[in-house]
């Protein structure tokens, strides 16, 4: 079975490959930016076809948050058009979808882990193109699988778990946000969630929810990234007011996983725990 994994660079790309590796039942083909070029919208499906694979799984996405509020045109070709195409293409040739999104649809006005069906309303222009790019997903091909998920990590690419053992490194002290609420998502449980949906005895489609398990808010995340590092930098707590971005962030996004926990018998870790095994792998890297 051919599966193509675009945005194959990116974090959950990275995993994803580092998975295959054991997974020589399938045929993948991993693709980024120089291989499968989402923002040439005219020749998105010709290349797709070029390759025919029988699963898609869409990494790729414009993800830098506050950049995208002064490049609204090209994260919403990446995050919106291009998944248009690429619905409409694995609706025409019964192929499989899986399709990553973001908890930044909602508007972080909840106050209890959200549900699937959570009245969403974006904040940004990177929120706002990913719902977009959802809707015409679930439009144009109804038996597609999106997984929203949220602060993803891995010991590949930029992220906040690498950014902050860099900057506790050198720094004695640092401010971290602490009335923003979520839960990490370590980008290699994801990647695994994924294949195990593919492996699934039904193709079940649908929205799903998945992040690590665990409510935290990024100076919470912070401090459990100093404590499994043993960093001995003072974290301090700010307020979002007290940061000020280009692009806002939902105060609140923990995500209810139990609709993917029960439809596909998924276990979910700890983000405690898969925090300790992402951090042994940066470290046995050096």
């Amino acid at each position: 079975m051919k599966i193509l994994v675009t945005g194959a660079n990116g974090q959950l790309g990275s995993e994803l490959r580092f998975l295959s590796k054991n997974k020589i039942n399938f045929e993948w083909f991993f693709t980024d930016l120089q291989d499968l070029d989402l923002s040439d919208i005219d020749n998105l499906e010709k290349n797709i076809s070029f390759i025919a694979p029988e699963i898609i799984i869409n990494c790729a996405a414009y993800t830098n948050v506050d950049k995208a509020e002064s490049e609204p045109s090209l994260a919403n070709l990446i995050n919106f058009k291009a998944v248009d195409k690429i619905s409409k293409w694995s609706s025409s040739n019964n192929c499989k979808l899986i399709h990553v999104s973001t908890d930044y649809v909602f508007d972080g006005n909840s106050s209890i882990p959200l549900k699937e069906n959570a009245i969403t309303g974006p904040l940004n222009v990177y929120g706002l193109t990913k719902l977009k790019g959802e809707k015409s997903c679930l439009k144009n091909d109804p038996k597609s699988i999106i997984v929203r998920t949220s602060w993803v990590y891995s010991s590949f690419g930029k992220n906040f778990v690498k950014t902050m053992s860099f900057l506790m490194s050198q720094k004695n002290s640092l401010n971290i946000i602490n009335d923003q609420i979520g839960s990490p998502t370590y980008a290699r449980d994801l990647a695994e969630v994924i294949i195990n949906i593919i492996n699934y005895k039904d193709w079940i489609p649908g929205l799903y929810h998945y992040s690590n398990e665990g409510e935290v808010s990024w100076f919470d995340f912070a401090k459990s990234i100093k404590k499994h590092y043993g960093f001995k930098t003072n974290i301090n707590g700010i307020s979002t007011d007290e940061y000020p971005t280009p692009a806002k962030r939902p105060r609140y996004s923990l995500l209810d996983k139990s609709k993917i926990k029960r439809i596909f018998n998924i276990r979910v870790p700890h983000y405690e725990d898969s925090l300790q095994k992402c951090i042994k792998s940066l470290k046995n890297e050096k």
